[in-house]
């Protein structure tokens, strides 16, 4: 079996095109695996994973959680709001702590861009990155790059759209990464004020017009205003960025074609998109959730392996 040519998962700008089909190969298989009557397989029976959360995190943290238990990882959950670091403990001290527990691998988030980086450095376990602030998200965009692989056959030549607040966006940017890695075309489309300086020099077109936008993509992924990033209002009111950038079934059903909807999760109805356009036949994202643990698996049963 060929293998990945890295040691952690950091983002998906340290990944070759061939790392990226060797996990979606991967996940394939354990695609049939989870959907069997035994989910489990024993791969991982002697790995201890620790999943370290400085952020909150519902989905991600879930999904993380059952892959490693799907693989029959032993499982230590910590969460850094109910934990020392309050007390100002250092993230080396909590790692180095949890390692003495005798970990083989870290899933951590952290709002810190970067954090993920600097802790490869200094301890000897493989690090997933569940998310660093607003620098890369790299399971979400594999899983984002899988959905459409899945759905439409194969991401060369798709044209993708994302759309909404790209400036705050992990997602955004470890999708831009993937999908330009695998030959998709990517355009960006949202606010002028939430659109970061350097966009097009990812190589990436910028639609500020909604409607054009989804005329030429073939996906259209949908992020969420991040609230909770926004220090400063960035838009006049959300009722206004709906009516600008929003998805509802109306403007879907216009289009003379009809193209893919996802989301990253969580959804806030009625702003990015409404309910009848999440919960459509054109959406996909049901499908991105289930298919969340599947390639979580594919990418801890890889990194494992490369364990000494």
């Amino acid at each position: 079996m060929s293998e990945l040519s890295v040691n952690h998962l950091l983002g998906i700008k340290y990944l070759k095109e061939s790392d990226i089909q060797l996990i979606f190969e991967t996940a394939d298989h354990f695609k049939e695996v989870i959907n069997r009557s035994i989910k489990k397989v024993p791969s991982l029976r002697d790995i201890t994973i620790a999943n370290i959360f400085f952020e909150n995190s519902t989905r991600t943290k879930l999904s993380f959680e059952l892959a490693e238990k799907r693989l029959s990882a032993d499982v230590l959950n910590f969460s850094a709001s109910q934990s020392s670091v309050k007390k100002g403990e250092t993230l080396i001290d909590t790692v180095n702590n949890i390692l003495s527990m005798k970990v083989d691998m870290v899933v951590m988030r952290h709002p810190n861009p970067g954090a993920g980086i600097f802790l490869a450095k200094h301890v000897k376990a493989s690090i997933i990155n569940a998310g660093d602030g607003a620098h890369e998200h790299p399971t979400q965009a594999l899983l984002d790059s899988y959905s459409i692989r899945e759905k439409l056959g194969d991401v060369v030549g798709k044209n993708v759209v994302i759309v909404g607040d790209i400036l705050h966006s992990r997602v955004a940017l470890s999708n831009i990464f993937a999908l330009k890695l695998q030959g998709a075309n990517v355009k960006v489309c949202g606010p002028k004020t939430l659109m970061p300086k350097y966009i097009e020099s990812l190589g990436v077109g910028v639609e500020m017009d909604l409607r054009r936008a989804l005329e030429w993509c073939d996906v259209a992924n949908m992020l969420r205003i991040q609230n909770e990033r926004l220090d400063i209002s960035y838009f006049p009111t959300t009722r206004e960025y709906t009516q600008q950038f929003g998805v509802n079934k109306k403007l879907l059903d216009s289009l003379d074609k009809e193209i893919v909807i996802m989301h990253p999760g969580p959804i806030n109805r009625g702003v990015e998109i409404t309910s009848d356009v999440a919960d459509s036949k054109q959406s996909i994202i049901l499908n991105q959730v289930e298919n969340g643990v599947a390639v979580r698996m594919a990418v801890i049963y890889l990194l494992a392996s490369k364990i000494k």
